[in-house]
């Protein structure tokens, strides 16, 4: 089996940082990031500003640490996923990626303004960065693993960790930007035929005969 790649090292979070972190993604799915301000995570947290400035100096800072506490719970659910079976753990991420849930497409909403700030925020845009490399490291680790196993076509793993992050950001950007409401399950539906087709040995021959 291919060794998973480790994650980015962050600093470990107090529990008084994790609550914040918390009402942080309370605030951002209900407001999103243009209207987001220290206020509003104050009083998702029950607190005052002064005690979220304490810990966050600036709301560019705070949300540097909240891509890191987003990937830090992506981590927690790859590690508490059971099976080993590569098909199985490739299309779990698939539906972590694009989900079915409301409060998740409230998330990407603001997580699309935020991407929007990282070509003017060096941190923002580093972070993004190493969330992303983590995830393509992942997502390619899997495919190599199946390909070991015999149960995945020999594709180039690079090529479709890239592939499936493409549709996801072009699913994502359609929702948000173009306000369409089915491009999330869309694009979940595109990234699972993708997957059959291409990497899944045997898939898309059984569909053509």
């Amino acid at each position: 089996m291919v060794e998973s790649p480790e994650p980015p090292e962050t600093a470990e979070r107090t529990e008084t940082e994790s609550e914040i972190m918390a009402a942080t993604y309370r605030a951002l799915c209900e407001h999103g990031y243009a209207s987001l301000t220290m206020q509003a995570i104050a009083d998702e947290y029950g607190k005052t500003t002064a005690a979220i400035h304490y810990h966050y100096d600036t709301k560019e800072g705070l949300m540097v640490a909240f891509l890191e506490y987003l990937l830090d719970r992506f981590v927690e659910h790859v590690e508490e996923v059971e099976t080993v079976e590569p098909a199985a753990r490739l299309h779990d991420l698939a539906g972590q990626f694009l989900r079915d849930d409301p409060e998740y497409r409230d998330l990407v909403v603001a997580v699309i303004e935020l991407r929007a700030q990282a070509p003017y925020d060096a941190d923002l845009r580093e972070q993004f960065k190493q969330n992303n490399e983590y995830i393509r490291a992942l997502l390619r680790t899997v495919v190599e693993d199946g390909i070991e196993q015999g149960v995945f076509r020999d594709v180039d793993p690079e090529h479709v960790a890239t592939a499936c992050l493409t549709i996801v950001d072009g699913a994502r950007a359609r929702y948000v930007t173009l306000d369409e409401p089915d491009a999330i399950d869309d694009g979940r539906q595109t990234l699972e035929e993708y997957l059959e087709s291409v990497v899944h040995v045997g898939r898309s021959d059984e569909r053509t005969e």
